[in-house]
């Protein structure tokens, strides 16, 4: 923790050295008025949310109670005819001298559009009377149904079962329809003799599918469902899924909750759930509404806030900023004169008006610029003139030995009467030479520095009696760029003294000039025996030793080019050397894109 918080520190002063008196200044009051608006914006966002949060809720509830008074009425609509079905015709009627059948089809006619059977049995589960249908399937025991022993246990109460379908009676239609039941224990009088009886009105359950499915909760991001006191689903607006196990529901949980408004997270997401019960028959309105969906009612009141912040922000930058520049104008000013000095400008006006602090540096700053001029002057003589002694000592380690060798061969070739391989061993010299001079000046076209590669490889390949091959190639437009001259005939040498000396006619070097960037890139490759990984690590440094290989040559020509392409253009260009033994070798040069206006800088031989 202590090491974490030392960097910290050290990265925060890092920025502060960096920043300027104004910026400063401008993030610090923008900093503090930032964080009070903040602060300020989310308390009341916060209380606003909440606000927003418990009118929801209002609004579940609001929704929940009309639901609640819909379903209670159609519930009270089955009562009706239960209690109809009791005291108006069971009540009335002895068994022993009348039928119960035409009673109970005309109660079933007069509300056949939420019916779908009404019926009556004995204590033993026997049928005495139905409606519609009147035939028991003979696979059938009422006595052994749920809403049976629930009638018989609860004698003073009405009982409202889960929805499920109604396969009581031998339908020649074949239909299969899903019910509520609401069963009810009964007295049947038969001759006179009071004995028990179950009342079972079924309800069909699309009546109260219709009251809960079309519910708006949330605006249609939250749903409703029904349970009983136990936690059984009778109303999911995805209940086929439950059932089908596709799909699960916190409906166990939710018939214990009370009525009201509750959190839960269930499967890792997070609800509001608002609870209602359905007065006498213990069932329960569950409104469901996922927390994300909450968020989505607070959009326009946090765009709003987003808005008004931002406003402020941007108000309270600008007033800063001004304020900023006016408290730093004095020491821009004196900062810019210093700038201009440092860029070299001859007349620069550091009169600086402001505090005293301000104008006690700016008189000494123009005390101090006379005598900083003349070691400037000073300095750089002595380094051009450093520079210009380092780039012609490296210039005079081009290898001598070259024009020596090539002069023997001539000398041999003339006196073995190869006059004409003498001529163009010599032309090819002469061209050489006159490209290496270029009338006193460093910087040639890229195109010139090839003819020069072209020159030397035809000396080379005489002299080598043409045991390797070359070939020479520059993308469109690099010709025309500028360069230091004589970078490619050292490397050339290397490859050939290192690479061809033991080919047998099937050696290659291949030099490519191309544009990669701003940079441009001479590439020259061989299929030599390489190099190992150490050779290559040392061989562009100060004391590498090319001749650890066991070979000719002590690998002055990459330094000499490699460090005068740095001295020339910077630590960014140089000579890079890919090799690996038996696998040939590639050298790149980088050099900057030089156009002609922007190589007159460098044109005279050591200068800039």
């Amino acid at each position: 923790m202590a090491k974490l918080s030392a960097a910290l520190r050290r990265r925060w002063q890092a920025l502060y050295h960096r920043s300027s008196i104004q910026m400063i200044l401008s993030l610090s009051f923008t900093a503090v008025a930032v964080v009070g608006m903040a602060f300020l914006g989310l308390s009341l966002f916060l209380r606003f949310s909440a606000s927003t949060n418990a009118q929801l809720s209002d609004n579940s509830q609001r929704v929940l109670s009309q639901v609640n008074l819909n379903l209670d009425a159609y519930l009270r609509s089955m009562m009706r005819i239960s209690d109809a079905a009791y005291y108006q015709v069971i009540k009335d009627t002895d068994l022993a001298e009348a039928g119960l059948g035409d009673d109970l089809e005309l109660l079933y006619y007069s509300s056949r559009d939420s019916l779908v059977s009404i019926a009556v049995f004995s204590g033993g589960g026997g049928l005495i009377a139905a409606a519609p249908l009147a035939v028991l399937k003979n696979s059938v025991s009422p006595e052994r149904e749920d809403w049976f022993s629930a009638a018989e246990a609860r004698i003073e109460n009405l009982h409202f079962s889960i929805p499920h379908v109604q396969n009581l009676f031998v339908d020649p239609d074949y239909r299969y329809r899903w019910v509520v039941s609401l069963s009810r224990h009964v007295e049947l009088t038969r001759d006179g003799t009071i004995e028990s009886g179950v009342l079972l009105v079924d309800m069909s359950y699309s009546g109260i599918e219709q009251i809960c499915k079309d519910v708006d909760l949330a605006s249609g991001r939250g749903y409703l469902y029904l349970v009983d006191g136990t936690g059984e689903i009778i109303y999911h607006p995805r209940q086929q899924l439950i059932y089908a196990g596709l799909l699960e529901e916190n409906n166990r949980a939710a018939a214990a909750y009370t009525d009201g408004s509750h959190n839960e997270t269930f499967q890792g997401q997070r609800r509001q759930i608002t609870v209602k019960t359905v007065g006498y028959t213990g069932w329960k309105l569950v409104g469901v509404v996922p927390e994300e969906n909450l968020w989505n009612n607070y959009s326009q009141l946090l765009l709003f806030f987003l808005f008004i912040v931002i406003f402020f922000i941007f108000l309270l930058v600008f007033v800063n900023l001004r304020l900023s520049a006016w408290i730093t104008a004095p020491m821009k000013k004196l900062d810019q004169a210093v700038k201009e000095l440092e860029a070299g400008a001859e007349t620069v006006d550091l009169a600086v008006n402001g505090p005293y602090e301000v104008e006690h540096l700016s008189r000494s700053i123009q005390s101090m610029v006379s005598t900083m001029r003349h070691l400037m002057d000073d300095i750089m003589q002595q380094e051009e003139q450093k520079r210009r002694s380092e780039l012609d000592v490296l210039q005079s380690q081009i290898n001598p030995h070259f024009l020596y060798n090539t002069l023997d061969s001539v000398i041999w070739m003339t006196e073995n009467g190869r006059t004409e391989d003498a001529v163009v061993m010599l032309t090819s010299l002469a061209r050489f030479f006159r490209i290496s001079l270029s009338r006193g000046s460093n910087i040639i076209t890229v195109a010139e520095e090839l003819e020069h590669a072209r020159n030397y490889l035809t000396i080379q390949k005489m002299r080598y009696k043409n045991k390797f091959s070359a070939d020479i190639s520059a993308e469109d437009g690099v010709e025309e760029l500028y360069t230091i001259k004589l970078i490619v005939q050292p490397i050339l040498e290397n490859a050939i003294y290192h690479g061809m000396d033991y080919a047998d006619g099937d050696g290659r070097i291949c030099v490519l000039a191309f544009r990669e960037g701003d940079d441009v890139i001479i590439e020259v490759a061989d299929n030599g025996p390489g190099m190992p990984e150490e050779v290559v690590a040392r061989l562009l440094d100060a004391g590498g030793a090319y001749a650890a290989m066991g070979s000719r040559g002590s690998g002055i020509g990459f330094r000499n080019v490699h460090r005068r392409i740095r001295l020339a253009f910077g630590q960014k260009y140089g000579l890079t050397i890919l090799s690996e033994p038996d696998d040939g070798t590639v050298v790149r040069i980088r050099l900057p894109a030089l156009d002609r206006e922007q190589s007159l800088g460098y044109r005279k031989e050591g200068g800039k």
